[in-house]
C-alpha cells in the first residue's frame, strides 16, 4: 500500500510533515510547560524538560537545576521530575528516593502532598485549554468583529455588483427587510428571496439611495475545509460558483440544496476565479455534523462555507469579550468532541469520524496551505482536542493519574505498585490500540 497517496494533493510529503511537527511541537511544549511550572510553584523540582524524544541535540541547565533540551525525534516531549524512574513519571526511582532526606523528598513528585501532585498533573491539559483560548481570542482581535451599523468595508468584484454596493455604504435594508442589529442579523437570511439580485437601501455619503446588486450570500466560497471534496478539487476562497452541471446558481442556499439532493453524485462547478472561468468536478462526501441540540445529522457536503459579497466594516473587540468568546469556542469543541465520541460508541454515527496521526497530519498540512491564520486556528483546535484526550481516565494519560490521586484521596493511600504497573500497561495497550484504530480509519475510511 502506498501511504504517500493518502497525503493531501496540494503539496508534498515534506510540507505536510513539517506542518504537523510544527503544530505538535507547540502544543506539546505548552502542555509540558504546564506540568513543569505548576510543579515548580508547588515545590516539585524537575530534572529534565525535553522537547522531542531520543538522542539529545542541545541542552542547557538553568539555575533551578532543570536541564532544558531538544531531542532528535520531534514526536512529543516530557518533564522528568525529581525522583521519577523514567520520563513517563510512571513510578519512583527507589534508589534515588532512598538517598533523599525528608525535606528533599518533599520536592519530588512522589514525596509531595497530594494537592501538589494532582495540580501538577492537571496543569498539562489546562494549559492546552488556555493556549486554545488565547489563540481564539487573538484571532478574533486580529480579524475584528462586524460593527453596527452594518457597513460595507470592501465589495467583491462579482457578477451583478457592477452598479450595486460600494465601499463605505451603510446598509439600511436588504430586499425590503430592515437591517437589524448585528446580533440578530442571522434572522434575516431565511427571509431573503432566493434570487441572484436583490435591492439594497443604503446610506451613501449622507444620501439614502436604493441600488440593485448581488445577493449578500451568493454561491461564493468563504472557506475550504481540510480533507473535503472541495479541498481535493482545488477550490479557493472567493471562488464565485456561477453554475452547477451547467445550470445557473443564484445563492449559497440553493447550492446547499442541490448538494443535499444529489446523494453524493459527481457535480461540475462552473467557477469565476479572479474573473477567469474555471471548471472543477467533485463528489460530495457524506459527513456527520454536530447540531445545536447536541446531536448529529448526516449530510452530503462538498466542504465549503459561504462567503459574503461584501466585507463588513469591523471593530476590535475588547480583551475580555475576546477572551470569553475564545473560552466559549474551547467549550464548544469539548462538548462536540464528547458528543461525537458518545455517538460513535453507540453506533449512531460512523467510527470513521475518529482520525489517526495520518489524518491529523493531512489536516495540519492543508490548514497551513491556506495561510497563517488558518494554521494557527488549527493549532488551537488540536490543542483543545489533545487537552481533552489527556483527561480521559486511562492509565498512562494525565486523566489516569488523576484517577489514582482521587483513589488516594478517598482511601488515604495510593494504589499498590503492582496494581499501578498492571493498570499502566493496560492503559498503554489501550492507547496503542486506539492509535492503530485511528491509522486504520485514515487508510481505509472514505
Amino acid at each position: 500500500m502506498d501511504l504517500l497517496s493518502y497525503l493531501p494533493q496540494f503539496g508534498n510529503f515534506a510540507f505536510t510533515i513539517l506542518a504537523f511537527i510544527a503544530a505538535l511541537t507547540v502544543i506539546v511544549a505548552v502542555h509540558e510547560y504546564g506540568h513543569y511550572i505548576v510543579g515548580r510553584w508547588s515545590g516539585i523540582k524537575a530534572d529534565v524538560f525535553s522537547i522531542g524524544m531520543g538522542p539529545v541535540l542541545w541542552a542547557r541547565t538553568d539555575k533551578h537545576g532543570t536541564q532544558w533540551q531538544v531531542a532528535a525525534f520531534p514526536i512529543g516531549g516530557y518533564v522528568k521530575f525529581r525522583g521519577d524512574a523514567n520520563a513517563a513519571s510512571g513510578g519512583a526511582d527507589e534508589e534515588v528516593m532512598a538517598e533523599l532526606t525528608a525535606e528533599e523528598r518533599r520536592h519530588t513528585m512522589h514525596g509531595a502532598p497530594l494537592w501538589a501532585r494532582a495540580s501538577t498533573v492537571a496543569a498539562g491539559p489546562v494549559f492546552n485549554f488556555i493556549l486554545s483560548t488565547i489563540i481564539f481570542a487573538g484571532l478574533m482581535m486580529a480579524n475584528g468583529v462586524a460593527r453596527d451599523p452594518l457597513t460595507a468595508a470592501r465589495v467583491l468584484d462579482v457578477p451583478g455588483m457592477e452598479n450595486g454596493l460600494q465601499s463605505g455604504d451603510e446598509i439600511l435594508a436588504i430586499a425590503g427587510i430592515e437591517t437589524p442589529p448585528l446580533a440578530e442579523f442571522s434572522t434575516v437570511f431565511d427571509k431573503l428571496p432566493d434570487t441572484a439580485l436583490v435591492d439594497y437601501r443604503v446610506n451613501r455619503k449622507g444620501a439614502e439611495i436604493t441600488v440593485t446588486g448581488t445577493h449578500p450570500y451568493p454561491a461564493l466560497v468563504g472557506s475550504v475545509s481540510p480533507q473535503s471534496a472541495a479541498m481535493a478539487a482545488g477550490l479557493q476562497v472567493d471562488d464565485f460558483i456561477a453554475t452547477v452541471d451547467g445550470a445557473p446558481i443564484a445563492t449559497f442556499g440553493a447550492l446547499r440544496e442541490i448538494v443535499a439532493a444529489g446523494d453524493g453524485a459527481p457535480m461540475t462547478l462552473g467557477i469565476l476565479r479572479d474573473g477567469a472561468p474555471v471548471e472543477v468536478t467533485l463528489s460530495p462526501k457524506r459527513q456527520d455534523i454536530p447540531t445545536a441540540e447536541g446531536g448529529f445529522e448526516t449530510r452530503w457536503l462538498i466542504g465549503i462555507t459561504s462567503g459574503m459579497v461584501f466585507e463588513p466594516a469591523t471593530r476590535t473587540p475588547g480583551l475580555w469579550d475576546a477572551t470569553v468568546a475564545g473560552a466559549d469556542r474551547v467549550v464548544y469543541i469539548i462538548q462536540a468532541s464528547l458528543s461525537g465520541l458518545k455517538h460513535m460508541i453507540t453506533g449512531a454515527i460512523s467510527s470513521c469520524n475518529l482520525s489517526g496521526p495520518i489524518g491529523i497530519a493531512q489536516v495540519s498540512g492543508q490548514a497551513a496551505s491556506q495561510g497563517a491564520m488558518s494554521f494557527i486556528g488549527f493549532i488551537a483546535m488540536l490543542s483543545t482536542a489533545i487537552g481533552l484526550l489527556n483527561l480521559f481516565p486511562i492509565p498512562v494519560l494525565d486523566g489516569g493519574h488523576l484517577v489514582f490521586h482521587a483513589y488516594e484521596a478517598v482511601t488515604g493511600k495510593p494504589p499498590s505498585d503492582k496494581a499501578m504497573n498492571v493498570l499502566l500497561y493496560a492503559g498503554l495497550v489501550l492507547v496503542l490500540s486506539l492509535m492503530i484504530f485511528g491509522v486504520t480509519n485514515d487508510l481505509f475510511c472514505p
